[in-house]
């Protein structure tokens, strides 16, 4: 890895960067050490050029939305951090939507609903970018990204771009071809359908409603920690083991609702990954349930052996 000439080429390309970016500013949960180049890409010529520069200099990258699924090592990143938020731009075209990737998913669903297309009331209230959302075919109250996703525009890490439909996404419960090959997302196109503005209103309002009163949003977060196991409630396994509530330094299971891990109290990317490791092991201890979670770990690996259980790496 070669920072100083991988700068050389940003420079060169003209493409502005920070240096020891603190994670914590790109992260709901609002832990994580320093990236150690953090770039906000403009348009897709400068990812390419950035990616051509990384490739040039051996320099790794990891690609950001919003941060609002992620877990960033206290030690930071190693490399350099493309954050796609200003690609962000949002059109109508007849019932379809066509995004930036790097759209806030709160401002997509203002969009269809102030041009009376429906299908993404279940997304209003879920953080993070439209992107994001299709990588792990984010979804709640019955609906999910699968439902409406038609196509999307995709760079790998050579620099070309190509389209994928939505029977090519490999497309499940929290997971896309997206999460096991390296393309990154650059614009969306949602199919929806015509209605009644104020009942897509009142349809948002209410699930966001909802979710106010049984999700601790006033703290930091991820949102939902853990998948949910086959046949059963991540909260409710939780809740079930008399974990609500229990701390790990600043990190706690929230006492409104045992599926999420939160920030209560300036908490460290160690404190969470200790947490979750505890909750995954006391469940699987009583109930025999893997919990895998949906939040992802990324960065510099840390010094002891703290990262949540996987499919990779099973309950002993």
């Amino acid at each position: 890895m070669d920072i100083t000439s991988f700068l050389n080429c940003l420079d060169k390309f003209n493409i502005e960067y920070r240096l020891n970016e603190p994670m914590e500013k790109h992260t709901t949960f609002k832990t994580g050490g320093a990236a150690d180049v953090f770039i906000c890409v403009k348009d897709r010529k400068e990812l390419s050029n950035v990616l051509k520069a990384a490739k040039e200099t051996s320099v790794p990258c990891f690609i950001l939305g919003k941060g609002s699924n992620l877990l960033v090592s206290d030690d930071g990143i190693e490399g350099a951090v493309i954050n796609l938020s200003l690609m962000d731009e949002i059109s109508v075209n007849g019932t379809d939507l066509v995004c930036g990737a790097g759209a806030n998913l709160a401002a997509v669903c203002l969009k269809a609903r102030d041009n009376s297309l429906s299908g993404l009331e279940f997304a209003f209230g879920i953080p993070g970018s439209l992107g994001g959302a299709l990588y792990m075919n984010a979804g709640a109250y019955g609906g999910e990204m699968s439902e409406v996703i038609e196509s999307a525009e995709v760079m790998d890490f050579e620099g070309n771009v190509f389209e994928i439909l939505a029977k090519d996404m490999s497309l499940g419960y929290r997971t896309s071809i997206f999460s096991k090959k390296k393309y990154i997302i650059l614009s969306l196109t949602l199919g929806l359908k015509v209605a009644q503005k104020s009942e897509i209103s009142s349809k948002m309002e209410e699930l966001l409603s909802r979710r106010k009163e049984k999700q601790p949003l006033s703290f930091p977060s991820a949102g939902s920690t853990f998948k949910r196991p086959e046949g059963f409630f991540a909260g409710a396994l939780i809740e079930k083991n008399n974990l609500k509530g229990v701390s790990v330094g600043g990190a706690m299971v929230s006492e409104l609702h045992a599926g999420f891990v939160i920030n209560y109290s300036n908490a460290t990317t160690t404190d969470i990954l200790k947490l979750i490791r505890h909750i995954q092991e006391t469940v699987y201890k009583n109930d025999g349930v893997l919990m895998r979670t949906e939040v992802l770990f990324v960065g510099r690996l840390p010094k002891e052996d703290i990262l949540p259980y996987s499919e990779e790496k099973q309950i002993i």
